[in-house]
């Protein structure tokens, strides 16, 4: 007996959520019956996975989720100083977010902005834990402690990426100056943050 291959279920599981990101992104009000015909499968199929339209958008907001922690927990590994730790998290979470950008604006309808930040909550203790370092060392300054900074830092990502989505920020951009908002908002001087992002997006 063969293990380790995915069952239909899954495949079609795969599937739905893949086709169900590309129309959610390219027409945010997609209907589940848009969807399964994009999918090429029927809408009881949809529905068999995923109860409704939240449910599914909700599963969309925990894959984008989790590849954000993966990507935030590549950019701070075998990095010891906190400024390039936060510089080198950003810029990696920002590649992954600028897929996601859309996905975040329109789960805002369905999963309330307090559902994303629960979901988040493994991401915003490694940010802490970062700017609690930074801010030990002096590498950071701020006036507030580093479980609120990291508040401030995730609500700045969200407002960076609702710039890119209104036209404000060019999407080629955000990345650069995400990162060197995140090093400013620590207390690094914007000198030395332009510089730091600069080398490392060389």
């Amino acid at each position: 007996m063969t293990t380790g291959s995915p069952s239909r279920a899954d495949v079609n599981r795969r599937r739905i959520l893949d086709v169900a990101l590309a129309e959610l992104l390219r027409d945010p009000d997609a209907s589940m019956d848009q969807i399964a015909r994009a999918a090429g499968v029927v809408r009881r199929t949809v529905y068999g996975h995923f109860q409704n339209r939240e449910a599914l958008v909700g599963a969309l907001v925990d894959e984008a989720v989790e590849t954000v922690a993966a990507a935030h927990a590549a950019g701070r590994e075998g990095v010891a100083d906190p400024a390039e730790s936060l510089a080198r998290s950003t810029l990696a979470v920002w590649e992954i977010a600028d897929r996601y950008r859309l996905l975040v604006a329109l789960a805002q309808r369905s999963v309330t902005m307090q559902g994303i930040r629960d979901r988040l909550t493994p991401v915003r203790e490694a940010c802490v834990e970062t700017l609690r370092r930074g801010l030990d060392q002096g590498v950071f300054e701020s006036p507030l402690p580093p479980g609120a900074l990291a508040y401030v830092h995730e609500q700045s990502l969200f407002a960076l990426m609702e710039a890119v989505n209104d036209g404000l920020l060019a999407a080629e951009e955000a990345g650069r100056s995400a990162a060197v908002t995140m090093l400013t908002a620590a207390g690094v001087p914007a000198s030395r943050a332009t510089e730091l992002v600069a080398k490392l997006s060389d």
